[in-house]
């Protein structure tokens, strides 16, 4: 709670209007019970009339001047509300993108979009409502409790002994509606992972035919969800009836010794209408005590899951006095490089150097450890032991927007979002004029296909390109990755979809660049790797082979047998080797 107060007090305007404009209300509405004393006491008993209108004119004010206080308080306290929730999810959203990808691994999608959603959703309500009805209910009920001292002590006294229980009820629900939030919050956390991936993956289920499958694994998900719905129900039906009774109870009680106190002369019939009114601003306090502290478990529960992620530190990150490089030449070096993922090697005494501007190729068996080495140039990762260097500075030493603003990756897994393929590619570099874009969608082989879609270039994609081909696909996150302009260019098995003429265009291209960056190329097939200035074969994370095409083939080893099996259907093999 003392988190979210922080965000709150960032606006203190928005507390202090909200704030005055209650405590006004707050002490206008003290004046209505008096009204009624004196109606009582002076207009019926007494028979003063000239007193009725001056009484009725002042209540109209008085409710008058309430409703313009209560719409500020509301639309402020509404207001802020929005503004700490904007904050939060800014936060929440800046914070997950710093983290690194080993957080992302262990991590779903749902459950952080039901952080970012509704979580942080719960907390708007508590700000908007629940700090507000705090605040409120807490002034009125020490106001109203001192006009009832001062009106009969033993009275008032007697009235508020008997509401204490109110109190240890309330704290008794916070803890186990508290708990019961919890399980809530994390079962919604995997209804929407559950969703999310159904929806995403809508066409791989029907593919299968798994949609009974999926929908009753989803139902007793929901089923789960409804018993800790209910459970939750059962908790209230078992302490909100108590609270209800006692605050009840307090009225007939209040109702029963004020009389006596009348009948013997003790108190004023006046007074008692008074005191009835005042008590009241005692019993809905003590009512919605129980709300509150439904509200304020709910809240706890986001909260404490909100800020798990705002906890998390990012491994990876820039130091204060990290090196900011202007410019990469792209020179890179693996010094006997080691690196562990789950505690297990992935990465064992890699041993690599590569000239700026030059190519090179990572071929191996799926497991081996390829996209390994490209996530650690990067810092997506980092070695556990051995370094990694660029341009002679070690990448632990490079600040991380600097260095990564220099490189470009096609992933083996493309994303586009949706939107037009023109800003698709442009996402690489936001102010790239059309002419660029075209110039490098020609380069990577896409303007052909792109200008025969529909809208051409401002054609909308589907949800990760859905409607494209694979080979679509690839060629614009290729194109995505050209337009940067980057020294460093990644390709993780970025041709795989495409036939061979069109990867035989694609690598023409590349090689002919004007300005050519330092290539890494992971691939399967020879046809892609074989022009590489150097090919390195990994086996079980260790390089086993390493040097150009026709080195490796005279070496006749598992870069030969992977050739020997491709073109297999050749006849004369050995005539070509040579």
């Amino acid at each position: 709670m003392k988190r979210i107060l922080n965000y709150v007090l960032k606006r203190k305007v928005l507390v202090i209007i909200p704030v005055i404009a209650m405590l006004l209300s707050i002490i206008l509405d003290m004046f209505n019970p008096y009204f009624s004393k004196i109606m009582v006491e002076k207009v019926i008993t007494n028979k003063e009339l000239s007193l009725l209108p001056t009484i009725l004119i002042s209540v109209a004010g008085i409710s008058i001047g309430r409703a313009i206080l209560g719409y500020v308080k509301e639309f402020l306290a509404d207001y802020l509300a929005t503004e700490v929730s904007k904050d939060m999810k800014a936060e929440l959203f800046d914070h997950i993108q710093s983290l690194p990808y080993s957080y992302f691994d262990s991590m779903n999608t749902g459950e952080l979009m039901s952080r970012i959603g509704e979580d942080v959703d719960n907390i708007w309500r508590t700000v908007s409502f629940g700090f507000r009805l705090f605040i409120e209910n807490g002034l009125y009920f020490i106001i109203a409790s001192s006009i009832l001292f001062y009106l009969n002590w033993i009275l008032a006294l007697a009235c508020i002994v008997i509401m204490v229980p109110i109190a240890f009820i309330s704290m008794r629900l916070e803890k186990v509606a508290g708990e019961t939030y919890g399980k809530i919050s994390d079962q919604a956390a995997e209804m929407n992972t559950v969703a999310q991936e159904n929806i995403s993956g809508v066409r791989l289920v029907k593919a299968f035919a798994r949609e009974k499958h999926e929908i009753l694994k989803f139902l007793k998900m929901n089923e789960t969800n409804y018993k800790l719905n209910v459970e939750q129900t059962n908790i209230f039906s078992k302490f909100f009836p108590q609270i209800e009774f006692l605050t009840n109870i307090v009225v007939v009680f209040m109702i029963c010794l004020g009389g006596i106190l009348v009948i013997k002369g003790n108190l004023t019939l006046g007074t008692l209408v008074a005191f009835s009114g005042y008590i009241w601003m005692l019993i809905w306090p003590m009512r919605m005590l129980g709300w509150l502290t439904n509200m304020i478990a709910q809240n706890n529960a986001s909260a404490i899951r909100i800020f798990k992620i705002l906890d998390t530190k990012a491994a990876i990150k820039s130091d204060e006095d990290s090196i900011v490089l202007e410019e990469i030449k792209g020179s890179i070096k693996f010094d006997n490089v080691t690196f562990k993922y789950n505690d297990e090697i992935v990465l064992k005494n890699i041993n690599l150097e590569v000239a700026p501007g030059a190519t090179i190729a990572l071929m191996g068996t799926t497991g081996s450890g390829k996209t390994s080495i490209i996530n650690l140039i990067g810092r997506y990762y980092d070695v556990m032991e051995g370094s990694i260097s660029i341009d002679g500075h070690d990448v632990k030493n490079i600040n991380l927007e600097s260095l990564r603003s220099k490189m470009s990756v096609v992933s083996q897994d493309v994303f586009l979002f949706s939107e037009s393929v023109k800003d698709n590619i442009r996402l690489g570099k936001p102010e790239a004029s059309i002419d660029t874009v075209i110039e490098a969608c020609r380069e990577a082989c896409a303007d052909e296909f792109i200008r025969e879609l529909e809208d051409g270039y401002e054609t909308i994609i589907g949800e990760r390109g859905i409607g494209l081909s694979g080979g679509q696909k690839q060629r614009i996150s290729i194109a995505r990755a050209l337009i940067r302009e980057a020294s460093i260019l990644i390709l993780d098995d970025a041709s795989s979809a495409l036939d061979m003429e069109t990867e035989y265009s694609l690598l023409k291209n590349l090689k002919h660049r004007k300005k050519k960056p330092t290539t890494f190329i992971i691939a399967h097939r020879i046809s892609a790797v074989k022009n590489a200035d150097k090919i390195a074969f990994l086996e079980n994370g260790c390089i086993v082979e390493s040097g150009t095409h026709e080195q490796l083939l005279k070496l006749k080893g598992k870069y030969y047998e992977i050739y020997c099996e491709q073109f297999k259907d050749f006849e004369d093999l050995e005539g070509e080797v040579v």
